[in-house]
């Protein structure tokens, strides 16, 4: 999670008492506020070593699993809500793990850094790769496989068969509904078979 600000806007998305997977949970903040704010249970899923520990000393059930691999050790709807927040962009077949997020869970949550935001389209009308707090890393040594606007995932959606439930984006916390594309840093999703 890149920040409290956007861990509790998403947080909010989520159910009291849902049953959760959370999808590159990375150190489990999300998942453990969410089990001592809203009563939710469930599992993180993360790669990691020093994050798979992180979320043990924080109480945070988690399995150690490539992503890239799939989710065929959880049935179908077995989850309330599938978290995918700050993960798509590190995932070698996105459409994949979309589908894959919404068989398992009733509702898929999916935020991702967006790239259409204006200070990235100003960095790139300059002639660089843009630098920010969503995206902080340099073009030449970032762990995103690819990055991707807010209009890109509802096409990617759509072509995949999911039902987009809402989608909206956040800025530093705030929800942004007019024109997300362009006035977010963070676009967010919500998906359903």
């Amino acid at each position: 999670m890149s920040d409290h600000t956007t861990m509790h806007a998403i947080a909010k998305l989520v159910p009291e008492g849902a049953r959760v997977l959370d999808l590159g949970c990375g150190d489990g903040a999300l998942l453990a506020h969410l089990q001592n704010t809203r009563g939710c249970t469930g599992y993180g899923v993360e790669i990691a070593d020093a994050n798979v520990l992180a979320c043990v000393k924080r109480g945070v059930n988690v399995i150690q699993l490539n992503l890239d691999e799939g989710l065929s050790m959880f049935a179908d709807a077995s989850f309330d809500v599938v978290l995918q927040i700050d993960t798509l962009q590190h995932l070698r077949n996105a459409e994949v793990m979309l589908r894959e997020t919404v068989r398992v869970g009733r509702v898929g949550i999916v935020a991702f850094p967006n790239f259409a935001h204006w200070p990235n389209r100003l960095s790139v009308l300059k002639g660089r790769m843009p630098v920010t707090r969503r995206l902080p890393y340099q073009w030449y040594d970032t762990p995103n496989i690819r990055v991707g606007t807010h209009a890109d995932l509802a096409v990617l959606a759509l072509r995949s068969g999911l039902k987009v439930l809402d989608s909206f984006g956040l800025q530093e916390g705030r929800t942004v509904r007019f024109a997300p594309n362009l006035l977010a840093g963070t676009s967010v999703y919500r998906l359903s078979r």
